[in-house]
């Protein structure tokens, strides 16, 4: 018998390693991890990007500068309507400007994050449509993403530099301790705060002092850090709402391009069998119809041949169908109404059609609602029993609605196969939806909304 034995984890091995520097603020060995080195290149990268990005916030606060300059004179004060004149062009140019500072700081904030947060971090801006200078300014001027982001960057440059410079001067005060001594011997005589120091003797305390508050520096500089880390990523990364909705915009117009990429195939497919396959299969069947004439009822070939010919007849009235079934040449041309009115004639049960649409339509809300209607007349005719049925599209209110409704019996299941799921799906690939009524006994009806924004 093997003998196993179970070690119990030490609760230290358990622990989940610190991802911040406020985490590893609570741990006793601090001091000895790299958070307190890291905590500091953060705050001296942190010391350029602050100068820079001070540069154009100066320039676009100049106004509400001049509003405080004016308002501190002792004589001659401006009015109030001059004071927040200079208040609405200061907002007018942070409104303007601040996006195009703070987009880009953003950006190399979200980047060097990673030094002292080891979490991930992602864009909270949704991908934009389209290329252009206006679509990228009315997507990004109208995300709250963005006007975060200019908080984050006036923080920055307004309170980010009374805090660095309390912790500096911490630190430049701790280091003067400690090297007391050395400048009393260097210059004699030194100012320690209140007092002036001239020995080496009266510099020891001071000396002590700087000891004790010397492995305190460390945890100044990963407060300060893991401050303005989580700071810039509650500020800097989307919510959970933006992020689902920044998803669902991408998926959408990925959707949309899915859509449009669908709709160029098939036009490609439609045009090479009407150019290609339909123009050799006319050619073939008039040369078997030649073909036929020429050869005597009598003789054994004609009988082949003849059917032959019936053949390719019968393959090119097939071959038309399809390539109206891919997209009928009527709506291209002349538009919805009249390749409805195609379809009512085509149908085969009576079928009454009532349209009223202003002009064209975008070409897949077109596309969508012919195809919504042959489905719907062809369940009709193979499921019903129906001997009428009524078409009906109106565009109203920004949108296309679409109803078919018929005399039969009702009773209409997607769980049947009649094709209502596929058309369901179709309506929710351009954002709309179809509601439909089918008691048992009919009528039926399907409605089918269509955005045709």
């Amino acid at each position: 018998m093997v003998a196993t034995t179970w070690q119990t984890p030490h609760p230290q091995q358990t622990r989940q390693a610190p991802r911040t520097p406020l985490e590893s603020l609570a741990r006793r060995n601090y001091l000895t991890t790299s958070w307190p080195w890291r905590s500091l290149g953060y705050l001296l990268w942190t010391v350029p990007i602050m100068s820079i990005v001070a540069i154009p916030f100066v320039f676009l606060g100049l106004p509400w500068l001049a509003a405080i300059g004016l308002e501190q004179r002792e004589f001659d004060r401006p009015s109030v309507a001059a004071l927040l004149l200079l208040v609405f062009i200061g907002a007018a140019l942070l409104a303007a400007g601040g996006p195009l500072v703070a987009l880009p700081l953003a950006k190399l904030e979200r980047t060097r994050l990673r030094l002292v947060d080891t979490r991930p971090i992602g864009d909270p801006h949704q991908r934009l449509s389209g290329s252009g200078l206006w679509e990228w300014l009315r997507v990004r001027y109208g995300e709250p993403a963005t006007w975060r982001e200019v908080g984050y960057a006036i923080l920055l440059v307004t309170l980010g530099p009374v805090l660095y410079l309390a912790v500096a001067a911490l630190a430049v005060v701790d280091l003067v301790f400690l090297i007391s001594p050395l400048l009393i011997y260097n210059r004699g005589t030194i100012a320690m705060g209140f007092e002036n120091v001239s020995t080496v003797a009266e510099s020891t305390g001071y000396f002590v002092l700087g000891l004790i508050l010397l492995p305190l520096i460390p945890y100044l500089f990963g407060l300060l850090a893991g401050a303005h880390a989580a700071t810039a990523r509650a500020l800097l990364q989307g919510t959970d709402d933006e992020r689902l909705r920044a998803e669902l915009g991408a998926v959408s117009q990925s959707r949309a391009r899915l859509v449009d990429a669908f709709e160029v195939e098939r036009r490609r497919i439609e045009r090479d069998l009407h150019d290609g396959a339909q123009q050799r299969l006319v050619s073939l069947t008039l040369k078997l119809g030649i073909a036929k004439l020429d050869i005597p009822e009598d003789s054994p070939a004609h009988q082949p041949v003849a059917e032959a010919h019936d053949q390719a007849k019968a393959l090119m009235a097939e071959l038309r169908e399809l390539i109206r079934g891919l997209h009928p040449r009527v709506l291209t041309d002349r538009g919805l109404p009249a390749a409805l009115g195609e379809l009512a004639d085509n149908a085969g049960i009576p079928v009454a059609v009532h349209t009223d649409v202003g002009g064209r339509l975008p070409g897949h809300i077109e596309a969508t609602a012919y195809f919504v209607v042959a489905e719907a007349l062809t369940n009709v005719a193979k499921h019903s029993g129906a001997t009428a049925a009524t078409v009906s599209v109106r565009q109203q209110r920004g949108g296309l609605t679409v109803e078919v409704s018929d005399n039969g019996l009702g009773g209409a299941d997607p769980a049947r196969g009649s094709g209502l799921t596929g058309l369901a799906d179709r309506v929710a690939v351009v954002d709309g939806r179809m509601l439909m009524s089918s008691p048992i006994g009919g009528p039926t009806m399907v409605c089918v909304e269509l955005p045709c924004q």
